[in-house]
């Protein structure tokens, strides 16, 4: 069995910070999400992996994350021109798939449950395809299924206004061979994409054995800023431990799990876990929060945060006001500046979110 993992996209949920970077290479507890999901196939006993990339972030992907030895696997990226849909992805993939099933896995997705039961369910039931659902409190915004008792899936519907059931699509599908016959004949949706959704149905209508998984932990779709910082929060509490590696002065208070890591400085600072602090970081005169992680080479001076993702390179000084359910992007500044009459000065890229208080 092969995988394929879709990391094109614009990321347009997740803007400014996907202008210049994947969202899928956005950090949760400092690791980019889109390693999550290689491990998980990884850990499930899939080892060749194609990832589908776009032109605009595609080598930043294939720099961040090589050919697969990290991970005990081997990876194939395959260049998606333009995000014409992901049964549009999977026909692009064929040459890599061949005849082999495959799992197919949304790289902005995480998922707590183990892979590794449902590929077994799907190969000893030799099912056509296997989807995994969630119950949701907002099916309006998601793609959901209907299923009969026996739990075979009867109808698909993308986004419905009076939706037929609250079961959405979690992003994470199992697939036989025989869904690159479905797509080949396939016609692009009213926004001009081929649908997976549209796959699936047709494979439904025309006899095949589609079924349904619903996902029992917790599933996050780290599209949105917010959406991030709950992911940052749930993974920090499930798998953080506490570790120093860094250099920690008497003055400092540290309570709860933190992990700071090499060649990191904290000088007469108060840190209160679960919280994540990367390698070469400076953090002098600070109150870090919970549920919050800093990535590589961040500098901070004389700031208090709570519940915040800090990315690598930032540097944030002498605020005066505590940072707060935030997400702050690569090389940003945010410093206080003594420049006369006293005003709020800015330089504010397209999709900011700035909010004063």
């Amino acid at each position: 069995m092969k995988a394929l993992m879709l990391s094109g996209g614009r990321g347009t949920r997740l803007r400014p910070l996907t202008y210049t970077g994947a969202k899928q290479l956005v950090p949760v507890v400092n690791k980019p999400i889109l390693w999550y999901g290689i491990e998980q196939i990884v850990a499930a006993g899939i080892t060749d992996i194609g990832i589908v990339i776009s032109p605009e972030t595609g080598d930043d992907i294939r720099a961040t994350t090589g050919d697969g030895a990290q991970f005990g696997a081997k990876i194939t990226y395959i260049l998606q021109d333009s995000p014409d849909g992901l049964a549009h992805a999977v026909k692009i993939a064929q040459p890599f798939l061949g005849e082999s099933p495959f799992l197919m896995y949304l790289g902005d997705n995480l998922i707590r449950d183990a892979l590794s039961g449902f590929v077994s369910e799907f190969v000893e039931r030799s099912l056509d395809a296997l989807i995994m659902l969630k119950q949701v409190p907002n099916p309006t915004a998601f793609g959901v299924a209907v299923l009969n008792p026996e739990g075979r899936v009867t109808r698909l519907v993308e986004k419905p206004k009076e939706p037929p059931s609250d079961l959405a699509l979690v992003g994470v599908y199992l697939f036989s061979p025989q869904i690159h016959q479905v797509i080949a004949q396939l016609q692009p949706s009213p926004r001009g994409e081929l649908e997976i959704t549209d796959a699936i149905q047709a494979l439904v209508d025309t006899g095949g054995n589609v079924t349904a998984e619903t996902l029992q932990g917790w599933w996050l779709d780290t599209g949105k800023k917010d959406d991030l910082l709950a992911a940052n929060q749930i993974i920090l509490d499930e798998t953080l431990g506490h570790h120093i590696a860094g250099t920690v002065d008497d003055a400092t208070q540290i309570s709860g799990r933190v992990r700071i890591g090499k060649g990191t400085t904290v000088v007469n600072s108060t840190i209160r876990g679960p919280v994540v602090i990367g390698d070469n970081c400076r953090i002098e005169n600070c109150f870090i929060g919970s549920y919050s992680s800093i990535a590589n080479g961040v500098t901070m001076l004389d700031v208090e945060m709570d519940h915040s993702v800090v990315l690598e390179g930032a540097v944030i000084k002498e605020l005066h006001q505590r940072i707060v359910d935030s997400l702050i992007g690569r090389r940003a500044r945010l410093v206080h500046s003594p420049k006369r009459p006293k005003a709020s000065r800015f330089m504010v890229g397209d999709d900011c979110v700035i909010e004063l208080i």
